[in-house]
C-alpha cells in the first residue's frame, strides 16, 4: 500500500500535454541518456525527451514508465528491479523513469494518484498500469507478458540514425497489418490477419497476431468507461464484465487469474453465454505457448468444468 505521504494527485491521462510542451522547446541535439547506438534500456524522462524517447519509442517497442520519487522506498525498489530487468531485456522493451519531484509536469500528464505508479505504453497509448510495490518475480512475469503480447504488434526498435536494430526477420505480409496498427486501426489489421488465415488456417503466428490485436482493441481506452477488474469484482454474475476483466488480467501479466475467472464464471452460466466464455478462454489460451504450464493447468480445469 502506498504511503499517504507519497500521494500524488493529477488529472486525466494526457500524453499530448507534455508532448506539445516538449515540441515548443528547442530540443537538445542529443539526449543526455543516449549511449552507444543512441538507445538505453533505462533512462530518465524530461520534457525535452518525452516525445521522442517515450511516446515515439512506444510505437517501436513497449515502454514501461515508472512514475516515482526518491522519498518512497517502494519507488526506489521498483526502480532498481525495473532497471535490472531492462538491462537483461535485449532492448525488447524500455523503462522510462519519471521523477515526480524533479519533473512534476511530466508526472501530471499521467494523472497518477499515488507513487509509485507504473504505466505500460504501446503504439503511443497507455495499455495497463498498477500502483505500489510488486514482488520481483511478479514484475518480471508482467513485463514478459507485455513483451510477448504487445511487442510483435509494434514495428521494432530503430536507432537514432534510423537504422533497424538486428532482429528476427518478420513475415513481409505483416507489414500492412502493422501499418494499420500504427495508425490505430485495429479493424484494418484484423482484416489483414483474417485474409491470411483464410488461406493458411494453421498459421499459428498469424492467429496469435490477430487474437492479440482483438484483445488490444477490446482494451483500447476509447472503449473503456471504467476499471474492468473493479467492475467485475462488483458484479460477479455479469459474464460480460468477467470477460472484460480477464482481458485486463492477461495484459497485466496475470493470465492464470484470467483463466480461473472465466472457468468459474462458465460454471455458473449455461447456453450461448457459456459457449461464448469457452471461446474467449480458447482465444486467450492461443496467446501463449501451448506448453505453458498455466495454459495446461487451465485446460485441465476447463475440461472438468465442461463435463
Amino acid at each position: 500500500m502506498t504511503s499517504p505521504n507519497n500521494a500524488y494527485v493529477g488529472g486525466a491521462l494526457d500524453l499530448s500535454q507534455v508532448k506539445a510542451r516538449a515540441e515548443a522547446r528547442q530540443k537538445a541535439q542529443e539526449s543526455p541518456q543516449a549511449g552507444a547506438g543512441g538507445i538505453q534500456p533505462f533512462f530518465t524522462v524530461t520534457e525535452a525527451n518525452f516525445d521522442q524517447d517515450v511516446v515515439r519509442r512506444s510505437t517501436e517497442v513497449p515502454v514501461v514508465v515508472l512514475i516515482g520519487t526518491a522519498r518512497s522506498t517502494q519507488s526506489e525498489q521498483l526502480k532498481s528491479d525495473l532497471q535490472e530487468l531492462a538491462s537483461q531485456g535485449n532492448l525488447s522493451f524500455l523503462v522510462a523513469y519519471v521523477d515526480a519531484d524533479a519533473t512534476p509536469q511530466v508526472a501530471q500528464a499521467f494523472g497518477v494518484k499515488n507513487l509509485p505508479t507504473v504505466v505500460a505504453l504501446g503504439a503511443g497509448q497507455p495499455l495497463t498500469n498498477f500502483e505500489g510495490a510488486q514482488p520481483k518475480d511478479a514484475l518480471k512475469q508482467w513485463v514478459d507478458t507485455l513483451v510477448q503480447n504487445v511487442g510483435p504488434q509494434l514495428k521494432g526498435l530503430q536507432s537514432d540514425a534510423g537504422e533497424p536494430q538486428p532482429q528476427e526477420e518478420e513475415d513481409p505480409r505483416l507489414q500492412e497489418a502493422e501499418s494499420f496498427l500504427n495508425a490505430g486501426d485495429f479493424d484494418g489489421a484484423i482484416k489483414v490477419y483474417n485474409d491470411i488465415l483464410d488461406s493458411e488456417p494453421d498459421n499459428v503466428q498469424i492467429k496469435q497476431a490477430r487474437d492479440t490485436t482483438i484483445l488490444l482493441k477490446r482494451l483500447d481506452p476509447a472503449n473503456q468507461t471504467d476499471d474492468p477488474i473493479a467492475a467485475a469484482e462488483g458484479d460477479k454474475e455479469d459474464a460480460d464484465k468477467q470477460m472484460r476483466a480477464a482481458d485486463a488480467e492477461v495484459v497485466a501479466g496475470a493470465p492464470e487469474k484470467a483463466f480461473e475467472r472465466l472457468i468459474e464464471t462458465m460454471k455458473a452460466t449455461a447456453g450461448d453465454k457459456k459457449a461464448q466464455i469457452r471461446e474467449r478462454l480458447l482465444e486467450l489460451f492461443g496467446l501463449f505457448d501451448a506448453n505453458d504450464p498455466r495454459v495446461l493447468e487451465a485446460r485441465t480445469k476447463l475440461a472438468s468444468a465442461l463435463y
